[in-house]
């Protein structure tokens, strides 16, 4: 049995799931909540301080949480 922490929805064709962050007609907001506090914990897992900053927007956290996502292997 899969643990439903690591299981992902299957993605949608044309769905917000594949577009690119710099596609997001949002990307330029200052990032979410949820973002900056997976960000800061990814950050400190990987003993990456550098990768967390308060003024990040919504695309580049979300670039960042992927970016480490791939170094920690998740």
């Amino acid at each position: 049995m899969a643990d439903f922490h690591t299981l992902k929805p299957p993605a949608q064709p044309g769905s917000n799931t594949e577009k690119d962050p710099d596609d997001w007609g949002t990307g330029d907001d200052p990032m979410t909540w949820a973002q900056a506090s997976y960000l800061k914990t990814l950050s400190e897992e990987a003993h990456d301080p550098k990768a967390f900053a308060d003024s990040l927007s919504k695309a580049e956290a979300s670039k960042r949480i992927e970016a480490l996502r791939s170094k920690l292997h998740y």
